[in-house]
């Protein structure tokens, strides 16, 4: 049977997580929801586990999304992995569907979530090449999972990218027109948030080159389906 496990990583996402849960946890297309809280001190694994369907992963300490992710996927026995956010303001189920429905109906072997407030040079180019919101054959990720936890702390997405193009993957860009992802600064204060977002982009280089992005943009694009 063709089953959909829904990763989420979330860390201090305690004002948010429940309303992604709330939608994720008793959507017909998702057979199981498995949170990785990273080291969170506020309530963010208390409140995941309030949920009854899903499986609780807990770092004692914050280790970064790549290891999150790691530890989600080796824990996953769908078929198919779904990688989920855990701020997303807006989540309804016809947004889940949406994404999941092309490679379901194998119409793509990946779909990749363009949200509201993605940077406009996103929408103008029509992919957000780093979206947290992604569906997948797990296959594609298992002969290289082993190379996950060497990755930067935010170096999952443009990794994952890397293998997409290596077996040209269609790929299919599911805009979600109600759905936004709080910017850091929102989340933990003005400067706060600037040196975040520096320090994601820095570390998001570490995994690839510095021409890496215009790279994989390029060729995600020749990807694309329709």
């Amino acid at each position: 049977m063709t089953k959909i496990s829904c990763i989420i990583p979330a860390y201090n996402e305690g004002k948010r997580i429940r309303t992604v849960l709330e939608v994720a946890t008793v959507h017909p297309l998702i057979d199981e929801v498995i949170v990785v809280d990273d080291g969170s001190v506020d309530g963010t694994g208390e409140i995941a586990s309030e949920f009854k369907k899903i499986r609780l992963i807990v770092h004692k300490h914050n280790q970064g999304k790549s290891i999150s992710l790691y530890d989600g996927i080796a824990q996953a026995s769908g078929t198919f992995v779904f990688f989920l956010d855990a701020d997303l303001l807006g989540l309804s189920a016809e947004n889940i569907t949406s994404l999941i429905t092309p490679v379901l109906s194998g119409v793509a072997e990946v779909s990749i979530s363009l949200r509201r407030n993605a940077p406009r040079a996103w929408h103008a180019i029509g992919i957000d090449y780093i979206s947290g919101e992604r569906v997948l054959p797990k296959g594609i990720l298992l002969p290289y999972l082993t190379q996950v936890p060497s990755l930067s702390r935010f170096g999952f997405e443009v990794f994952l990218n890397r293998l997409i193009i290596a077996n040209r993957c269609r790929v299919k860009i599911v805009k979600w027109p109600n759905v936004d992802s709080p910017y850091k600064a929102t989340k933990v204060g003005f400067w706060r948030g600037i040196k975040g977002e520096f320090f994601m982009l820095f570390d998001i280089l570490k995994t690839i080159s510095v021409w890496g992005p215009a790279y994989q943009i390029i060729m995600l694009k020749r990807l694309m389906v329709k």
